[in-house]
């Protein structure tokens, strides 16, 4: 047990007296970053927060002691960390809690630009803060979860502790060190680059320039938000005055790439090409139901299916096409089969 002198005992007193406002702390800590985060639309690793043990304030107290004239003098005995997949959200963050904390400015520090040799799992941007309503601080500790990963496990074999290391093994934890921060930067590079790519791509489809965009599932998604379907769809819907449900057409992907569809002119050309015969399939599919409720997938699984059927793909090229939809599986033969037998009488099977 660390020997405490009187003053020492007394704060430690204190402390065992504030646990229960203490942890009234964190749980609101917590509570604001999880809401406000959320607000913001910023999608985080982890948040965590943790009220400081009495074994490790008893060490802090018995180590420099000296420079605590009162509990409240201790800047961390609430601790909270918010830990981000991108280097650059740190940042974001840290705004994000200037203006939710009063910031003790003196006792904060950013160690990331200290730029040590061995610093990158320790690179974290400390905030020293005070919650409106408390006499305690806390401290905030942002980081990228690769920044974690490697202080916790730095921790865990000791890389930290004052016990000597041989050298070949701190060299190879540096190098290891190097090539994470590399990877922590490139991460944030991409997903900057992955956003500029997605707004040119907006910008292309809004202009009409379908051709110069490759085929992907950014640029499908891009595309469909401009409706290209949605004059079909509503058409279908009509045939039995029916409600259109959203549904996700991403699974559509491959099967537009199977029928050579390289980028998105090819997909608009593909959709004007077939869409009348489409609604001329849904309409010998519908027009003897009472079926009020269809799937915004309708008219691009129609366009596909004209287009299979035109091209002399048979049941077995049908039979593809929901294997691709709908995962491998003894029903889709069937389906396959029905479909065929719908469009049979139809005048894009006799081209």
């Amino acid at each position: 047990m660390t020997a405490l002198d009187l003053h020492q005992q007394m704060i430690l007193e204190e402390y065992r007296d504030s646990l229960p406002v203490l942890e009234q702390l964190k749980a609101k800590v917590l509570e604001t970053l999880h809401e406000t985060l959320d607000s913001s639309g910023l999608f985080v690793s982890a948040i965590e927060a943790r009220v400081k043990k009495e074994k490790s304030l008893t060490g802090k107290l018995a180590l420099k002691g000296a420079k605590y004239t009162r509990l409240a003098d201790v800047t961390d005995l609430v601790g909270a960390r918010v830990i981000t997949f991108y280097t650059d959200d740190v940042d974001r963050i840290a705004s994000i809690a200037e203006k939710l904390f009063d910031i003790d400015w003196d006792n904060s520090v950013d160690k990331r630009k200290l730029h040590q040799l061995d610093s990158f799992g320790y690179n974290s941007l400390h905030y020293i803060c005070r919650m409106p309503g408390y006499d305690f601080r806390f401290e905030l500790q942002l980081r990228t979860t690769l920044q974690h990963a490697w202080a916790a496990i730095n921790h865990d074999n000791g890389y930290k502790s004052d016990i000597e290391i041989p050298h070949e093994y701190l060299r190879r934890m540096n190098r290891l060190a190097g090539m994470l921060e590399m990877a922590d930067d490139e991460f944030s590079r991409i997903r900057i680059e992955l956003t500029d790519y997605r707004r040119r791509v907006q910008t292309l489809v809004k202009n009409g320039k379908l051709d110069d965009v490759l085929l992907d599932g950014d640029t499908f998604r891009s595309y469909l938000q401009a409706g290209p379907l949605n004059t079909l769809n509503r058409r279908i819907a009509a045939i039995n005055q029916a409600e259109i449900q959203e549904t996700p057409l991403d699974n559509y992907l491959q099967v537009l790439k199977s029928l050579n569809c390289n980028t998105l002119g090819d997909v608009d050309r593909l959709i004007k090409c077939y869409e009348e015969n489409a609604y001329l399939l849904a309409r010998h599919q519908l027009g003897n139901t009472d079926l009020d409720i269809i799937s915004s997938s309708i008219g691009l699984q129609n366009v596909c299916i004209v287009c299979i059927l035109s091209k002399g793909g048979g049941m077995i090229g049908l039979e593809r096409l929901f294997d691709t939809l709908n995962g491998q599986n003894a029903q889709n033969a069937t389906l396959a089969s029905m479909t065929y037998e719908q469009a049979r009488t139809l005048p894009f099977m006799k081209c």
